[in-house]
């Protein structure tokens, strides 16, 4: 497959590729200034899918038949790989774009599929009212919080991120829909770039959201200090123009075979706790 690409530094580049399960087997870099352009080709590959998936079949003697009872090709049943037909924690690219509003308490976020637009889900941070009217006169950062991740405004969350009162050190709890811990994100005392470290139920470290202190982008790794996925609003694709802040970014599972169970909804909540949860100060 080939795949062309323009890096935020003006330069254009292509190079040809074997996906390996719908996304790039290892990372890219811009040959001029190389940035990091894994996220761009993941999202050439998920477009090329579609629009091959959308390419209607070749005719038979000139003649498109359908067999009586069978779906129209518009109706056919998508492919496993296919992001439009995944649902919101099967996903493994987020487009996170802030809802502006004046006067805010509480941020809303909107989570898009970067290679179509679609909205694919919705972040609610919804403290307890409490929480949510002293922050007039209380630091924000200090006051406990919740971030719930729905698939549809009006449907039960499948995601919660919780926080509680903090002083030196947030500890933020990622809980399923239905309840069930996923393990805990707790903020490093020192850190030069940002970032925190993931544990599992059993209180054992087993990732890593490491910062780069020269921008705002971030590593998600594994315990053996693998590359798992990224969190960056350096972009080349859809909404590039709405980067305009930290509020506005991209989260990349980029290595779905060393992630394990769960990554996708981890990763997730990572993407949005780094902003929301730990960097947010007013």
């Amino acid at each position: 497959m080939e795949i062309k690409i323009q890096c935020d530094c003006g330069t254009k580049f292509k190079f040809d590729v074997e996906p390996v399960n719908g996304m790039m087997p290892a990372p890219v870099h811009c040959p001029t200034c190389n940035a990091d352009a894994t996220v761009s080709a993941n999202v050439v590959i998920s477009q090329n899918r579609q629009a091959a998936l959308a390419a209607p079949a070749p005719p038979v003697g000139g003649i498109r038949l359908r067999v009586a009872g069978a779906a129209a090709p518009a109706e056919a049943a998508e492919s496993p790989g296919f992001s439009a037909n995944r649902r919101l924690l099967e996903r493994t690219i987020f487009f996170i774009k802030e809802r502006v509003a004046m006067l805010k308490l509480t941020d809303t976020y909107d989570i898009l599929d970067p290679a179509t637009g679609q909205n694919i889900g919705l972040a609610k941070e919804e403290p307890p009212a409490w929480a949510k009217w002293l922050r007039l006169v209380v630091n924000k950062q200090m006051l406990p919080t919740a971030v719930n991740i729905y698939e549809c405004d009006g449907q039960p969350a499948v995601l919660s991120i919780q926080r509680g009162f903090t002083f030196l050190r947030s500890k933020v709890r990622v809980v399923a829909g239905h309840g069930e811990s996923l393990g805990y994100f707790k903020s490093k005392l020192l850190s030069l770039g940002g970032g925190f470290n993931v544990f599992d139920n059993a209180d054992q470290q087993v990732a890593e959201v490491k910062g780069n202190w020269k921008g705002w982008d971030f590593r998600f790794l594994s315990k053996g200090g693998r590359e798992i996925g990224t969190v960056t609003k350096k972009w080349a694709g859809l909404g590039k123009e709405l980067f305009t802040s930290a509020d506005n970014y991209v989260i990349s599972l980029t290595d779905p075979g060393g992630a394990g169970q769960g990554a996708s909804a981890l990763l997730l909540a990572a993407g949005l706790s780094i902003d929301i949860v730990f960097k947010e100060n007013n």
